[in-house]
């Protein structure tokens, strides 16, 4: 099937499928009539694996890992949850730092409410920003004021 026919089996695009092939995930044979990539039922597999374990937080290099070590016939199952409890950890400490995000941008909000608009003539770019304080913000919740 060529590239287009893929992307449709595997709902996704075909810039996906190109992307996928650039990188070595995909290693489709070519037609020697036209020189056009000619993908089959595997690259079809692996790419609905990769879309799968992408939708799962693994990289692109986590999900070619994982491809080569089955093609030399191992089971990267072990990995995989060894992976998997690597990303859930990085994606919460990232939503952890996206709350703390959150709360100084609420403060500044809250700061900034009523403040008027002026035009700095010693160089700053906004008063607003600068004049910001996030004590409040990066103040652990619960902590006394």
């Amino acid at each position: 099937m060529r590239v287009s026919d893929l992307a449709r089996q595997a709902n996704t695009t075909t810039e996906t499928v190109r992307h996928y092939t650039d990188i070595g995930l995909l290693q489709p044979q070519r037609d020697p009539g036209n020189g056009y990539r000619q993908y089959d039922r595997e690259d079809l597999r692996l790419l609905s694996f990769a879309i799968k374990a992408r939708s799962l937080g693994f990289t692109l290099t986590d999900i070619q890992s994982l491809a080569q070590a089955s093609r030399q016939g191992e089971t990267p199952c072990g990995n995989v949850r060894s992976l998997i409890e690597t990303r859930l950890q990085e994606v919460e400490e990232r939503i952890q730092e996206l709350q703390a995000l959150s709360g100084r941008m609420r403060a500044a909000m809250a700061q900034w409410q009523g403040a008027p608009d002026c035009h700095l003539d010693d160089g700053r770019v906004c008063g607003l920003i600068d004049a910001f304080s996030d004590d409040e913000a990066t103040r652990p919740e619960g902590s006394p004021a």
